[in-house]
């Protein structure tokens, strides 16, 4: 039985990292599938294979879900997503660098889930804090770092 590459799968619809993402991706010779709906505008570049689908809801959602196998890496900032790709083995990334795991996505599906009720109660937050070159540093490197060990452990 042959097994079948990884591959970088990116929840492209906000992703401020995709030119991290292709440069890696072409750096470790793995394909890139950047999906959105149809709002956004996605460039055509080496490597990448760009999915445009309709701009109902759950869409960019449901066809990565279907599509995501074992060992993919999948960049999200979404956590009900990351929670599918965690269930599917994939790894899973946030767009600054942080890797959701079994662990972690617990904590964060619940604090979403207050800072919901909270906004429901009349409450307001800050919302995320600006995303910096920091980020997009710290973002670069964990990338790396997972394809760096997915290539010592496996051919990607």
């Amino acid at each position: 039985m042959s097994k079948e590459r990884c591959r970088i799968i990116v929840d492209a619809d906000a992703c401020p990292v995709k030119n991290e993402i292709i440069e890696a991706g072409n750096r470790f010779d793995v394909i890139v599938m950047m999906v959105a709906s149809y709002d956004h505008r996605l460039q055509p570049a080496n490597g990448v294979e760009i999915v445009q689908v309709d701009r109902s809801d759950q869409s960019v959602d449901l066809y990565i879900a279907n599509r995501l196998r074992p060992g993919d890496i999948m960049v999200t900032q979404d956590f009900g997503l990351a929670t599918i790709g965690l269930a599917k083995k994939a790894i899973v990334l946030g767009n600054r660098g942080q890797h959701y795991s079994d662990q972690t996505i617990d904590f964060l599906l619940e604090s979403r889930h207050e800072s919901a009720k909270r906004r429901r109660g009349g409450k307001h937050s800050k919302g995320p804090k600006p995303f910096t070159d920091e980020d997009r540093q710290h973002f670069l490197q964990s990338l790396t770092k997972v394809l760096h060990g997915l290539q010592e452990n496996t051919s990607i």
